[in-house]
């Protein structure tokens, strides 16, 4: 089955933490063996994974703040630096283009040619080798648009979805663990996406933020990595009504696959992923389901390899590879192959094609 997942830090992981994600994960681990600090050698996802697992499409994240927290490979002293080392992973992914090794979709019929290519190769029609992973650019804090102005140039360089915070209060939103909403720059920014055509992803945004942004914002709105407040009461997590609020506006909410997300009273960096696996994110699938009465408004965004590995993932998934678990998981719990498909990859596929076929409004 081919899955779609909606958040991946690839080219983070492979400038910033040094990683060569054309090397499978098992070398990555190697390589990293004598390598101090959270998460190394215990990496998740890489190509050959990917293609491994059926990935044939996922979200790749441009990752830099500038917030003034100073931590390590993610916040830099000023806009302009954040904007470099976006622009820098802008061009890691376009490098991979050119190897053959990724196809970057930015409108419908790309998005359709590339899904054909991978059925097509999934009914043995295209030979051995495998058709290259799709991805979707997206910008996880909006820290390096030096202004709300400057959106055009990022969609013209490929960048489908922007997610305006990230953690703490950046330069447009306020985000995990802040209570602050939108800046006033933040207000142009939302209304210039609007405009712009680009997709709102309220991941990470603080309550006061995401409610003022979903006010601004008359499109489709997605979160591509978030799970479910009524299962895991923090700050982190989407209550039921801004569940609901994204599904009324035909989005989809990406289930996380970062335990922290998974276990009620998870402490980073102390507890330990012993309790928890693969069916406790099909709980929170399972939950978004009920709560908004179908299987349209669920997929994967997995978060893997978000800063941290094996250590804070479900303690059954070696790989990302181990994402097709998670159907015979949905089987089990009744749900029918069109629910699954849907789930799996459906969902973020008609959105994407929907958006990009009408245009947000």
């Amino acid at each position: 089955m081919l899955i779609a997942d909606a958040h991946l830090d690839l080219a983070w992981n492979a400038l910033q933490w040094n990683r060569d994600l054309t090397r499978s994960v098992y070398t990555i681990r190697t390589r990293e063996a004598a390598t101090a600090g959270k998460g190394r050698g215990l990496n998740t996802v890489a190509l050959p994974e990917l293609r491994q697992g059926r990935v044939a499409l996922c979200v790749g994240t441009l990752l830099a703040r500038s917030t003034g927290r100073a931590v390590a490979h993610v916040d830099f002293d000023t806009p302009e630096q954040a904007y470099a080392v976006a622009q820098g992973q802008l061009a890691y992914y376009r490098a991979l283009e050119a190897a053959g090794l990724i196809r970057i979709i930015t409108d419908a019929a790309a998005l359709d040619e590339h899904l054909s290519a991978w059925m097509q190769w999934e009914g043995g029609g295209a030979g051995d080798e495998t058709p290259p992973i799709g991805i979707v650019i997206s910008m996880e804090s909006a820290d390096p648009v030096l202004s709300p102005e400057q959106l055009d140039q990022w969609w013209a360089q490929g960048v489908r979805l922007i997610g305006p915070a990230h953690y703490g209060l950046g330069r447009y939103a306020g985000g995990t663990s802040v209570e602050d909403g939108l800046t006033e720059a933040g207000v142009r920014l939302v209304r210039r996406m609007a405009e712009t055509g680009l997709i709102l992803d309220l991941t990470h945004l603080s309550d006061q933020a995401f409610w003022q942004a979903l006010e601004l914002y008359p499109g489709v709105v997605i979160a591509s990595h978030n799970n479910c407040r009524a299962l895991v009461p923090h700050q982190r997590q989407f209550s039921d009504a801004q569940i609901r609020a994204i599904a009324e506006r035909g989005g989809v909410v990406g289930a996380a696959l970062d335990i922290w997300m998974l276990e009620p009273g998870f402490i980073k960096d102390v507890s330990t992923n012993a309790r928890v696996t693969l069916d406790t994110v099909v709980d929170h699938m399972d939950y978004i389901c009920q709560l908004t009465g179908s299987s349209q408004h669920v997929g994967i965004g997995s978060d893997l390899d978000g800063g941290y590995g094996r250590e804070q993932s479900p303690n059954d998934l070696d790989t990302i590879a181990d994402l097709q678990k998670l159907g015979d998981l949905l089987a089990r719990r009744g749900y029918s192959n069109d629910d699954i498909t849907a789930i799996m990859s459906g969902n973020w596929i008609n959105l994407l094609r929907r958006v990009w076929s009408q245009g947000q409004p």
